[in-house]
């Protein structure tokens, strides 16, 4: 477990950097603010709240559990991955650090939930958020893409772990959302305020991180492909 300590920290890290970019976290808004629209109880807020992030959890954790014992499994793919991950690894960081840091822009296809699927949500009252989660973590935007993707998966890769980083990435998605879901219960004010205040602590923490995972990308290169280190 000692020796997994960084990877444990940079997954829960990826996971809450994923929470709190603005397409993320403004559909984890809209989605609590829909589900709870209703609901007077701050306590079932705050029950809404952690089973929308265990519908997200859930979904991040299959999927990492998917595509690592997947690719794991596959001999000559385990053999190429152990071979050359500290080669592609450098790579795949710079991209994704020059997504965080906006150099490299997709434009994110919005869809939203049918008028079906938000009856169907409806139905289930509070239980609405498990599945809802559900639809939001796969619903990917860009900067999610990046990090879930080209850091997470690459990460869990490279320690051979298919459950516990996934699963801590997507505890790490939680967090903001639970302290949204409380925050909604306390009012809209205080949502409002706490928005402002993550949305500028995003960006610093966005674009450290752009530039530690470009550096440590440059850093795998020259070490792992060009071997000037």
């Amino acid at each position: 477990m000692n020796s997994l300590l960084p990877e444990i920290m940079t997954a829960v890290w990826l996971g809450i950097l994923t929470s709190i970019s603005p397409c993320p976290l403004a559909g984890n808004i809209a989605a609590i603010s829909y589900i709870s629209r209703n609901i007077e109880s701050a306590r079932k807020v705050l029950i809404t709240g952690l089973l929308y992030t265990v519908g997200r959890t859930l979904i991040y954790l299959a999927l990492g559990v998917i595509l690592v014992f997947s690719l794991l499994a596959i001999p000559d793919v385990s053999f190429f991955l152990q071979n050359y991950m500290n080669k592609l690894l450098g790579p795949v960081l710079i991209i994704t650090g020059m997504f965080l840091l906006e150099m490299l822009v997709l434009t994110p296809r919005g869809g939203g939930l049918s008028d079906k699927m938000k009856k169907t949500i409806d139905s289930m009252g509070i239980w609405g958020a498990l599945p809802l989660g559900a639809i939001f973590a796969l619903a990917f935007c860009p900067i999610s893409a990046a990090l879930f993707f080209g850091s997470l998966i690459p990460l869990a890769l490279k320690a051979k772990s298919a459950l516990l980083l996934p699963g801590l990435y997507g505890v790490g998605t939680a967090l903001p959302v639970v302290l949204f879901a409380f925050l909604f219960g306390m009012g809209t004010g205080a949502v409002g305020r706490a928005f402002n205040k993550l949305t500028s602590f995003e960006r610093g923490a966005r674009i450290i991180t752009g530039w530690i995972f470009i550096i440590t990308g440059i850093y795998y290169c020259l070490d792992n492909i060009f071997r000037i280190i």
